[in-house]
């Protein structure tokens, strides 16, 4: 079983919101009191926080799926119902989140820090909320809004100030055991190292954490070993430490193509430098090279050897031995140094801003387009309003549509509608994908709660039956002349009978 997971995808689903309560109040004497109906719950949100006690992302490993709670329903007797609680989920510190893309979406560095992956649901309005001079007493509620679905990834790129790469097997676990309380796994194979280790590094005044990652062989870049995969963990490094081994056995071996090969693997690495923390590429960072294992006679010898080729390239070079500790307070002092410059070079972090965006009066962010052609055309409008109140909208209830189709048209939406060509008995779509809402649009001739004069729970306006096409009111006038033909030759017909006198012929009386 993995115990040490740095890559994971999540599925988040905010807690829906809790339906409107449509109720009446009752009181002696009054059995219609009023609208008493209350508000339903505001649906919980995942928030990701950054936990110091969390190392490790293996939870969301075994269980990526998270839903955070719901909001209870409205009641009667101005009830309100409750929120649902936030779904907070600890993250270690240096999470980076992005969309199955890539695109970042945050970068949560330090002890706090938060991101929003989805929205909890709105609770809907009761009736006592929805109530009016002209609406006196709604007999429907507004359901809840659905929470927001999101799947994001979650990558861990550890906060450290100097990185040990190298060859497997050359030492770094070894290094970094030797300078800090770290206990790596250690043994005298390749690949001992399958998870980066974190250790702490006081040297004099300095104090520095350095990171050791699983070693790189040649074709890194294309899968082989294991890859390229946890070199996102000396992203946010200062300096990078190259881990020479002076005392290989394998042919074909020696420092300075060690060294060639670590900076091409390097070099064909990519990652994300737009991430807080992160600095040039990593083949562009301050590096150092550690020349290690000198306790063994030939290894000191190759050292020696190759240190001022090493040197005259531009590289600090340090001749050490993790055995028996020589050579490494010179290396840890430097190191220190340099993290410190580096550090005092870095500008300080603003705090961050609250920015404010309010939009225009006149922006009522609705737009209608008109799509396809002929019997295939219908008209899509979108906009967050519009795609908020279907959302809403119990369209089991007459009065709750008649309600919509009110907003609507005080919104403009017939409006726009009237200017992209549509006419009556068109295809309308609200919104977009499953949650989107068809029907054929009838123009809103008279609008108004003052024409509610029906029962509770319905709306004039909906009834009826169908608007009647042109083939059937032609029909319709056709049956009615031939209904008044047909009585203008019975009345002619009875009259040359004599069923119908005048009044002043007498003999006829």
């Amino acid at each position: 079983m993995a115990s040490f997971v740095d890559r994971v995808v999540i599925h988040a689903f905010g807690g829906d919101g809790g339906n409107g309560c449509a109720s009446i109040r009752r009181e002696k004497f009054k059995p219609l009191a009023g609208p008493d109906g209350g508000n339903g719950g505001d649906g919980g949100s995942v928030r990701l926080v950054v936990d110091p006690q969390v190392t490790t992302l293996l939870d969301y490993h075994h269980s990526p799926h998270r839903v955070a709670p719901k909001g209870t329903q409205g009641m009667g007797d101005y009830r309100w119902g409750s929120n649902g609680e936030d779904l907070v989920l600890g993250v270690p510190d240096g999470t980076v989140v992005k969309t199955r893309d890539g695109e970042v979406l945050a970068d949560l560095v330090g002890v706090g820090a938060e991101y929003v992956v989805a929205e909890g649901g709105k609770g809907g309005l009761g009736n006592f909320k929805l109530a009016s001079a002209k609406r006196k007493a709604p007999g429907f509620a507004l359901l809840g809004e659905p929470g927001e679905e999101a799947t994001v990834v979650l990558e861990l790129k550890s906060i450290a100030d100097v990185a040990l790469v190298g060859y497997p097997s050359a030492g770094k676990s070894s290094l970094i055991a030797a300078i800090s309380a770290a206990k790596p796994k250690i043994a005298d194979y390749p690949f001992t190292t399958l998870v980066p280790n974190l250790g702490v590094v006081q040297a004099g005044e300095h104090r520095f954490t350095v990171a050791d990652v699983p070693g790189l062989i040649p074709g890194a870049s294309e899968g082989k070993g294991l890859g390229l995969e946890f070199l996102r963990h000396i992203e946010r490094t200062a300096v990078l430490v190259h881990v020479l081994d002076c005392a290989t056995l394998e042919p074909g071996r020696d420092p300075i193509s060690d060294l060639e090969t670590i900076e091409a693997e390097l070099e064909a690495y990519s990652g994300d430098l737009g991430i807080e923390g992160s600095r040039a590429p990593l083949n562009e960072r301050p590096r150092l090279v550690v020349l290690n294992k000198i306790d063994v006679p030939e290894a000191r010898e190759l050292a020696e050897f190759v240190k001022a080729d090493l040197e005259a390239r531009g590289l600090r070079v340090f001749e050490v031995s993790t055995a028996s500790h020589e050579g490494l307070r010179a290396l840890t002092f430097a190191l220190g140094e340099i993290v410190a410059a580096a550090r005092a070079a870095e500008p300080p972090r603003e705090p961050a801003r609250i920015v404010l965006r309010p939009k225009a009066v006149d922006d009522d962010d609705v737009t209608v387009v008109r799509h396809g052609d002929g019997p295939s055309t219908y008209f899509q409008v979108r906009g967050t309003k519009p795609e908020r109140w279907v959302r809403q909208t119990d369209f089991a209830n007459d009065e709750a549509v008649g309600f919509l189709a009110d907003r609507l048209a005080k919104l403009g939406v017939e409006k726009k509608l009237f200017a992209a060509g549509a006419v009556a008995g068109a295809e309308v779509v609200i919104g977009d994908g499953d949650s989107a809402v068809v029907f054929d649009w009838e123009p809103t001739l008279m609008a108004g709660a003052e024409l509610l004069t029906g029962p509770r729970g319905t709306d004039l306006r909906l009834e009826g039956g169908e608007r009647p096409t042109r083939v059937q009111k032609r029909e319709q006038y056709k049956d009615r002349m031939d209904a008044k033909a047909e009585a203008r030759a019975e009345l002619w017909t009875e009259r040359e009978a004599g069923h119908w006198t005048s009044d002043d012929d007498s003999s006829d009386a």
